[in-house]
C-alpha cells in the first residue's frame, strides 16, 4: 500500500486547498484503491489560512461581528480555533481585506485594522495562549494603529481630543497613552504568518510598494508614508523599541509593525509557520509521494510560495514531489533543483480561463490520475 501526503495550497478563484486535497486523493483512490492518502491542507498566511488549518487540525469556525476596513462597516465573518481550543487562527483581511471594498471605495487614507483588532480581543476573551494571524490581502495603510485602538490604547491630537486613527490622519497624532492596553496580550504568543519583508517606511516600505493596489494615488502614496514615518517614531520613542525597519514591518500596510510593537508578537515565514503547525514533516517522513500544488507555479515560487516550502522538507526527507498547478509559468528550470520531481499543469491545451476555474477540481483529478498511472507503470 501507497501512503500520499496531499499537501496544496489553495488554486485561486477555483479551489480551496481542501477541495484540491480531496481532488487529488479521488484521482489516486482511482488508481490506487488501497492507496493511504494524509491530506494536509496548505497556506502561506494569507487567503485560505484560517480554513487550512481547521481542515488539518480538526477545528472549528467561531463566527463573530466585527467592524470592516471603513469605520461605517459591520461585517460578520470567523477565526479558528485550534489545537483543543488553546489557539486561535485569525486572518486580518477577514476583517480588513481588499475583497470587503468595491473598487470605487478604496482608499487607505481611510482604512483601518481596526476590526483585527476586535478578533484579536475575542480571541483573548476565549482565555487562548497563542494566536496565529495571517496578514495577506488588507486594504489598510495604518500601521497597526486601528488594531492598537481596538486593544485599548488611545490616541490624541494636538489639542488633547481622543481619534479615530485610519491611514490619512497619522500625522495628526500628538500623543500615545498605552495604560488600557489589553493587559492579556502578556501572556499570549502571537505569531504572525507573513512572507513579506518590506520594511514599514522608504522607497521598498508598505506605502510605495503596495499603496497603488490598494486605490492610493502617488500623491497619497507620499502622505501614507510621511503618516507612517511619524506614527512609528512616535510609538518608538514612547516604548523604547526600534521596529520600522524589521523586515516584515510593512506587511499589511504597516500591520506587521503594529503588532510587533504593540502585541509583542514575532513574524514568521508563513509557510514555515503553517507546516509546523500542521506537522507536515512528520507525515512526510512515513510518506512515498507528496503531492502539492496552486493556482500558479513559476519563478516567483521559490520566493517563499506553499509548494516550494513542501519541496524543500520533502527533498530534505529525500521524497519525490510532483506539483500541480492551473498555469505553469516561465523559469520552472530551478525549480527541479529545489526538490520538485514533476511539474503539472492540469488544464487542456487553449482552455479558456473562465473554463479553467469552472473544472478546476475536474481537471486536478485527471491530472492527477495521469500522473499515479505513470507512477503505476514505472513499478516506483
Amino acid at each position: 500500500m501507497k501512503t500520499f501526503v496531499l499537501a496544496p495550497d489553495s488554486f485561486k478563484e477555483s479551489m480551496t486547498a481542501e477541495q484540491a486535497c480531496q481532488a487529488m486523493q479521488r484521482g489516486i483512490l482511482q488508481v490506487f484503491p488501497d492507496a493511504n492518502c494524509i491530506t494536509v491542507p496548505m497556506a502561506d498566511g494569507g487567503e485560505g489560512t484560517v480554513d487550512a488549518l481547521i481542515s488539518s487540525l480538526k477545528g472549528e469556525r467561531v463566527t463573530c461581528q466585527v467592524t470592516g476596513p471603513l469605520a461605517s462597516q459591520s461585517i460578520e465573518t470567523y477565526f479558528g480555533l485550534v489545537d483543543a481550543g488553546q489557539t486561535v487562527v485569525i486572518e486580518m483581511a477577514k476583517a480588513n481585506g481588499i475583497h470587503l471594498l468595491e473598487v470605487a471605495r478604496r482608499n487607505p487614507m481611510l482604512t483601518s485594522t481596526y476590526g483585527t483588532g476586535e478578533m484579536i480581543k475575542q480571541a483573548l476573551d476565549l482565555g487562548v495562549k497563542k494566536i496565529i494571524i495571517g496578514l495577506g490581502g488588507s486594504i489598510t495603510n495604518d500601521g497597526g494603529s486601528g488594531m492598537a485602538q481596538a486593544l485599548g490604547v488611545q490616541f490624541f491630537n494636538a489639542t488633547g481630543g481622543v481619534m479615530q486613527v485610519c491611514g490619512g490622519n497619522l500625522n495628526q497624532i500628538d500623543r500615545i497613552d498605552f495604560s488600557r492596553l489589553d493587559s492579556r496580550l502578556k501572556n499570549t504568543e502571537i505569531l504572525i504568518a507573513s512572507d513579506v519583508n518590506n520594511p514599514l517606511c522608504g522607497p521598498n516600505g508598505a506605502s510605495v510598494i503596495f499603496g497603488p493596489q490598494k486605490g492610493a494615488t502617488s500623491e497619497m502614496v507620499q502622505q501614507l508614508d510621511r503618516n507612517l514615518r511619524h506614527f512609528a517614531d512616535l510609538v518608538e520613542t514612547s516604548l523604547d523599541i526600534s521596529f520600522k525597519n524589521f523586515p516584515g514591518a510593512g506587511a499589511a500596510g504597516g500591520l506587521g509593525f503594529g503588532l510587533m510593537a504593540f502585541a509583542g508578537a514575532k513574524l514568521q515565514s508563513g509557510v514555515a509557520l503553517i507546516m509546523e503547525q500542521n506537522r507536515l514533516a512528520e507525515k512526510i517522513a512515513d510518506a512515498d509521494y507528496v503531492f502539492t500544488g496552486e493556482g500558479k507555479i513559476d519563478h516567483q515560487t521559490a520566493l517563499g510560495k506553499t509548494p516550494f516550502g513542501v519541496a524543500q522538507v520533502a527533498q530534505q526527507l529525500n521524497k519525490p514531489v510532483i506539483a500541480f498547478a492551473g498555469l505553469v509559468g516561465e523559469g520552472i528550470e530551478s525549480l527541479y533543483q529545489a526538490g520538485f520531481s514533476q511539474i503539472v499543469g492540469i488544464n487542456p491545451p487553449d482552455c479558456l480561463l473562465k473554463d479553467a476555474l469552472k473544472n478546476a477540481e475536474i481537471n486536478l483529478k485527471k491530472a492527477v490520475v495521469q500522473a499515479v498511472q505513470n507512477i503505476q507503470e514505472q513499478g516506483v
